[in-house]
């Protein structure tokens, strides 16, 4: 009789604590709303219809509705980098975890207009640069020389940058000729240099791809590298070329 008592007992707190397992569920996701066109238009709310400004940090589902062929929605932040694509039109969902940070949503092709930004949690703090740093080095005392490997890089979003095999910017550069890495991301970008006696393009702009170009500076000057179709946007930049 006494095993009995003993394996029912079992049981049933067995029992109960699956119940109680049970109970908790899966983890809940927030449901947010995203939407972008079919004009001028991009936005981000919660399910009330409340633009995004501040979250908690956890699991969401984005319902993202893209109206139109030439907008996108592209979401990024920590962790999280999601996109419809500019081609594509409907509907698609994204399931995410934000963590502290901030957060961007834009339209890749028109940045400038058609963008939001929100907070989850207590995004860290930055320290600010110390003073005098990044300077360019007109006198040529951090310029690299034609025995680095450089990286011109264009897109996918709407950034191009200039860097060395080891990831650090190109402020100047000395006289002679470099191995430039080209890498096109973007059917709507290209990479275009402009520099003394040099003058090249990725093309067609539909293009992407990667390439290798020997980059001849034989004077002083300025080594320039912009995307053509958004250079008014800021898809430029430019480093000394020194002797």
């Amino acid at each position: 009789m006494a095993k009995l008592v003993i394996v029912a007992l079992t049981l049933a707190l067995a029992a109960l604590l699956g119940a109680a397992r049970g109970s908790a569920g899966p983890v809940q996701e927030v449901k947010l709303i995203g939407s972008v066109g079919p004009e001028f238009t991009i936005s981000l709310t919660d399910a009330q219809g409340n633009p995004v400004t501040k979250l908690d940090p956890g699991a969401y589902e984005i319902a993202v509705t893209d109206s139109s062929d030439f907008h996108n929605f592209h979401l990024t932040g920590p962790g999280v980098n999601e996109d419809t694509g500019v081609a594509f039109t409907g509907q698609v969902t994204w399931h995410v975890a934000f963590t502290d940070g901030s957060y961007v949503y834009v339209c890749d092709v028109h940045p400038s207009s058609m963008r939001g930004t929100f907070t989850a949690g207590t995004p860290p703090t930055t320290n600010p640069p110390p003073p005098g740093g990044g300077g360019g080095g007109g006198g040529g005392g951090s310029a690299v020389t034609a025995k680095t490997k450089l990286l011109l890089t264009s897109g996918p979003g709407f950034a191009i940058t200039l860097k060395t095999a080891a990831g650090k910017t190109v402020k100047a550069m000395r006289t002679g000729t470099y191995t430039v890495v080209v890498r096109d991301r973007g059917r709507i970008h290209n990479a275009h240099v402009v520099a003394p006696g040099y003058n090249r393009r990725t093309m067609p702009l539909a293009y992407t791809g990667t390439q290798t170009w020997k980059v001849k500076l034989a004077r002083v000057g300025t080594f320039r590298f912009l995307c053509d179709p958004h250079v008014a946007t800021g898809m430029k930049g430019s480093a000394k070329v020194v002797r």
